[in-house]
């Protein structure tokens, strides 16, 4: 079967093709772009599809970053991969940020705990704990950094993500570290997905709500008629 993965979860808006059978990346296609991954997705998807020598009629499932990450990002994926996979009647599978991390500093760290965590803001972090079978043992949740550099104290975990550094830094002790950035390779994410079979339709992953909110001033009040 061939799967075709898409992130828009960080700055990147990237798409790959893979044969779920070989174990094999076919052909990929990914932008930095910081924004606009709405006008770039379909382009950089048809990429990795012509990169691979093959079309939207040879593809089995589409999988998906769900998040945690970009507001807008996660939602233009999701919206995406859904899209494909209703018209092409295929399964969409999501995959977590935090999974992808953690499973590709599994390769680096192969046998370890795994803690993938994310810079959210607010002095929060978004975390998740991995076992040596990168079975889910906590989260995805939101914790506080002392939250965080404990988990890792305590499990002696591997770590992966944005706040991996600040987490060994606070500790003051060295820990082994897998990729820093605020997502993984576009190929982790075929791979996963390639493993967890058709599911429930994917949806983004916010573990807190959007920054923007109505201000209460402007808010009218219902009218009884």
């Amino acid at each position: 079967m061939k799967l075709l993965a898409i992130d828009c979860a960080a700055t990147l808006c990237a798409a790959c093709v893979y044969d779920a059978a070989a174990g094999q990346e076919l052909g990929r296609s990914v932008l930095d772009l910081g924004k606009g991954h709405a006008e770039h997705l379909m382009a950089v998807i048809d990429a990795a599809l012509k990169e691979s020598r093959a079309g939207y009629a040879d593809l089995g499932a589409v999988a998906v970053s769900i998040g945690p990450g970009s507001f807008t990002g996660l939602r233009v994926g999701v919206s995406a991969a859904r899209g494909l996979a209703l018209a092409l009647k295929i399964p969409a599978i999501g995959v977590t940020t935090l999974e992808a991390l953690a499973a590709q500093a599994a390769t680096t760290f192969p046998g370890r705990t795994v803690l993938a965590v994310l810079d959210a803001g607010r002095e929060e972090i978004h975390a998740a704990l991995y076992d040596e079978l990168l079975g889910l043992t906590y989260g995805p949740a939101v914790t506080s950094l002392s939250e965080a550099v404990a988990m890792a104290t305590d499990t002696s975990a591997a770590l992966a993500g944005t706040a991996a550094a600040r987490i060994a830094t606070t500790a003051r002790r060295a820990f082994d570290i897998g990729p820093e950035a605020a997502t993984a390779d576009i190929a982790v994410y075929a791979r996963l997905a390639a493993t967890k079979g058709a599911g429930e339709k994917p949806k983004p992953l916010y573990l807190r709500g959007a920054d923007a909110k109505p201000q209460a001033g402007f808010i009218l009040s219902r009218q009884n008629t």
